[in-house]
């Protein structure tokens, strides 16, 4: 069972609809009891840093999630990618869930315009990272956000060129957080999201 968390601040639907289509079996959640019985999990978020930190602190779960994912698997949907690191500098220095040491902040896009939203290539750095099977050099997934991740080397499985190297895939242990939307990102967005679920015990 995944769940989905449900703070809030997140992009439930079209998640929801992807992991149907998929036939993987799921819940939509902010019940502590149910985060517990949860086999794996999916972050998703829209929205600003800090409200959604805020939204996500109210739910009296970021302990219980910690917790878990240290023999769980976790996915960060693209805010939801962003706030598995230490700290962010949207509008505001907020903390984070540090997860994956990092911050996020604004990055030069050398004239091209920021928000990053489109579709844009997979440059794979770490063809070894179980959710990158089935992914080829140059597939494309769907991007939109104003921020970006700037994670350790060691930690980065995926990237594409906005200006510079943009992180599009992370991963530390078992978590991992794709700033992309892979539920809006046809077949090779499923293949990302099927390839979560087999990570699934």
């Amino acid at each position: 069972m995944i769940a989905i968390i449900d703070y809030g601040a997140g992009n439930l639907f079209s998640v929801k609809n992807a992991l149907t289509y998929l036939g993987l079996p799921y819940q939509i959640t902010n019940d502590l009891e149910e985060i517990r019985r949860a086999d794996s999990y999916i972050l998703p978020g829209v929205g600003a840093f800090p409200f959604a930190m805020k939204m996500l602190r109210q739910t009296n779960l970021i302990e219980e999630i910690k917790k878990q994912v240290v023999e769980k698997p976790l996915l960060g949907i693209c805010l939801g990618m962003q706030m598995l690191f230490e700290e962010s500098y949207e509008f505001e220095r907020c903390s984070g869930l540090s997860l994956i040491p990092g911050k996020v902040d604004r990055w030069d896009a050398g004239g091209l315009k920021i928000p990053h939203m489109g579709w844009n290539q997979l440059s794979v750095k770490q063809p070894e990272n179980p959710l990158l099977k089935g992914i080829q050099e140059g597939d494309s997934v769907y991007f939109v956000h104003s921020y970006m991740a700037y994670p350790k080397p060691e930690h980065l499985a995926a990237f594409c060129e906005y200006g510079v190297q943009v992180p599009a895939l992370v991963s530390k242990g078992n978590v991992y957080g794709a700033q992309f939307h892979p539920e809006k990102s046809g077949e090779v967005g499923l293949q990302i999201l099927r390839n979560f679920g087999g990570l699934t015990k």
